[in-house]
């Protein structure tokens, strides 16, 4: 049912899962009938494993009226019971999308030190693999040390890059990626942009400016603005993703360095506070340990 990536994303959930599991375990055990001091231990261990506290105040209302509903009197059955209730709170906030097949331009944003180029790196060599062309754009150009980086990851995925110097106007990048996409007649595009987020006015300026070029210079490709955030942040990741919200409309979400967390919840909490879809979540250095996000597989590798 699950393929080679499913081993990985258990393994890289495994400190999130035993902090979770083994409490549970402990609280299973110890109950003997469904009551309110069983909601309330589980209500407790879900906020002490990252899904936050909205989110986890829900899933318990929402297991309540299940029990209700269902009729369950059994302690047994209450775990399959909440795996079911996380597991479709996860469908509601992912929306399956279609795979766009045209031309398609991703603008990657991001504070920096999340795996923002690395993820870049890891999602062109994927589309490379399909048999893509793909061309990157490194607009990131507040740091000298991202345009480099983002050079060593575009020789690995053996795809192009169109770079300027540090401290040159990143609309201008992207304006000269895109004259060149459609030259080369690249499929996927795919722009690095700075993320500063403590100058919320020139981070919107920049974004804006280059959301222009986009709409106006590629107007035939789909644009898609996906979100890096860190996993090991925990509920940080779900403040920085409201405060690039504030700044521009956001279609998806990158996790990465889940492996190694106990704080893989976040990824809970993120779909249901902030109604964006996680796209792909990261569980390793490896290029193939970025791979498309899939509820299913996330819930039942973390119970």
């Amino acid at each position: 049912m699950f393929g080679g990536f499913f081993e990985k994303l258990k393994t890289g959930l495994s400190k999130t899962r035993d902090n979770l599991t083994d409490k549970m375990n402990e609280v299973f055990n110890l109950a003997v009938t469904i009551d309110e001091d069983l909601y309330e231990e589980l209500e407790e261990i879900l906020i002490t494993s990252d899904i936050g506290v909205d989110t986890s105040v829900e899933i318990i209302e929402r297991l309540r009226k299940r029990i209700r509903e269902e009729k369950i009197k059994d302690v047994e059955e209450v775990r399959p019971c909440l795996k079911k209730v996380i597991r479709d709170m996860m469908r509601e906030g992912t929306k399956e999308v279609e795979e766009y097949e045209g031309e398609k331009a991703i603008l990657i944003i991001g504070v920096n030190g999340v795996g923002k180029t690395t993820s870049i790196g890891k999602i062109a060599a994927q589309y490379k693999k399909q048999g893509k062309k793909v061309l990157l754009a490194a607009a990131d150009t507040f740091r000298a040390a991202a345009i480099d980086q983002l050079e060593v990851w575009s020789q690995r995925a053996n795809v192009d890059l169109i770079k300027h110097q540090e401290g040159s106007d990143p609309a201008a990048v992207v304006f000269d990626a895109i004259s060149a996409a459609k030259a080369r007649k690249v499929d996927i595009l795919i722009c690095d942009t700075a993320g500063r987020l403590h100058n919320k006015k020139n981070l919107m300026d920049e974004l804006s400016k280059i959301n222009r070029i986009v709409d106006r210079e590629f107007k035939e490709s789909k644009k898609e603005t996906l979100l890096v955030l860190d996993g090991t942040t925990g509920q940080n990741a779900v403040i920085q993703a409201k405060q690039f919200k504030e700044v521009c409309d956001i279609d998806g979400i990158i996790l990465t360095k889940l492996d190694g967390t106990a704080k893989g919840g976040v990824v809970i909490s993120i779909v249901r506070e902030l109604n964006i879809p996680v796209k792909y979540i990261g569980v390793g250095e490896g290029i193939e340990d970025l791979q498309k996000f899939n509820e299913e597989e996330f819930v039942e590798a973390l119970f």
